[in-house]
């Protein structure tokens, strides 16, 4: 009865039996049930909506979205943003903070506060379920491996650490962005690939609807590209951009005209180079080509691998990506095989992570409410 309510805006019992295949005295059994115990609320009824004329007006219910919040977060390596929703996605609170020199406790306690601040901004009391989306691979259990050091600060024992914010999820920033996708594209598309594609390269992959994890949450790390000859590193669009723009204005080879001049090169940034390649740079042209050329590689990758039919581009950078993607597009018509993926930008922008985290959270309520303290 819950899943059907989260599906439709106001009902009554006889779309209900349509539905479940209740029985009509169960089917209003149930909604009274639910009712009592805060998850739906009776509404108007036919008769006064004005959809009802003849007989018993049939009584109305729908899902009290206010009966409780979930929480959202993005916790980047740099950068947090917290969301607070109520249970229709509708955002009631927001919240940023930057994490400076980290250390596991320092981590924490910024994601805390960022947290803490989003809830009063939402100004409705604590979540039910808080998920936490880390640039790190995530198991079942929310720990992650130890990699080189950087997972595990990334994921400082959120799952045990992070309580009092109702049921906690730690999960993979790309899984994330790649529930955002498949909720914006609809059915548009069963197997592609999300890149979060700013300092490093990270994939959330879906095939045949369905997430890919592995055994412990790494299914879409990239390290793979550092032993990948035309590719190298698992280094992002974002890094790459900066560097090559800073290694160039090095060398010698801006021209005093050029935009990339205008700054010194120790403050060049990603932006610098993509907005001077927009004004016809040579040289920040070449790396637009260049990064094209690597992105069409990495695209290729995933094809041969798992046969994604698109591969989508997210993160802050999706947005001034164009004319990379268009680059990447070209190489992979002129150097590769059919079937070729789409490559595209994300239309999310830089929230893509922390709207899968609502996405994630929503799922979590959904999946087992009654498992769930609401408030009455």
């Amino acid at each position: 009865m819950l899943d059907f309510a989260f599906g439709h805006e106001v009902f009554d019992a006889s779309e209900v039996i349509a539905a479940t295949g209740l029985t009509r005295s169960t089917a209003l059994g149930v909604c009274a049930e639910l009712t009592t115990r805060g998850w739906l609320v009776e509404v108007e009824d036919a008769r006064a909506a004005g959809t009802y004329s003849k007989g018993r007006p049939a009584r109305r219910y729908r899902l009290r979205v206010d009966a409780a919040l979930v929480a959202a977060l993005d916790a980047g390596e740099h950068h947090v943003v917290a969301l607070v929703t109520d249970l229709s996605g509708a955002v009631r609170g927001r919240a940023e903070g930057r994490f400076g020199a980290q250390t596991a406790g320092r981590r924490l306690a910024v994601i805390r506060k960022t947290l803490d601040a989003a809830i009063a901004d939402a100004d409705g009391g604590l979540p039910i379920v808080t998920v936490v989306g880390i640039p790190a691979p995530v198991d079942a259990s929310g720990a992650s491996p130890d990699g080189d050091g950087f997972w595990r600060l990334m994921n400082p024992q959120l799952a045990k650490r992070l309580d009092g914010y109702g049921r906690i999820v730690v999960e993979n920033d790309a899984n994330l962005a790649v529930l955002a996708e498949q909720s914006r594209l609809g059915g548009e598309a069963e197997s592609f690939a999300v890149l979060l594609s700013g300092e490093r390269f990270g994939a959330g992959i879906m095939v045949d609807g369905h997430l890919l994890r592995g055994r412990h949450g790494g299914a879409g790390e990239l390290r793979l590209l550092n032993l990948v000859d035309a590719v190298g590193s698992a280094d992002g669009l974002g890094q790459l951009a900066r560097e090559w723009g800073r290694e160039a204005a090095r060398s010698g080879k801006v021209k005093p005209k050029s935009p990339l001049a205008a700054t010194a090169p120790e403050q060049l940034t990603a932006e610098d180079v993509l907005s001077a390649a927009s004004e016809n740079d040579p040289v920040a042209t070449r790396i637009v080509e260049r990064l094209g050329e690597r992105l069409a590689q990495i695209a290729e990758i995933l094809v041969s691998l798992l046969d994604v039919e698109r591969v989508v581009v997210a993160g802050a950078i999706a947005a001034a990506a164009g004319p990379i993607i268009a680059s990447a597009q070209r190489n992979l018509a002129e150097n590769f095989y059919p079937p070729l993926p789409i490559v595209a930008a994300s239309e999310l922008g830089g929230d893509v992570v922390v709207l899968g985290a609502v996405q994630r959270a929503l799922d979590e309520v959904r999946t087992d409410p009654l498992s769930l303290q609401i408030a009455l």
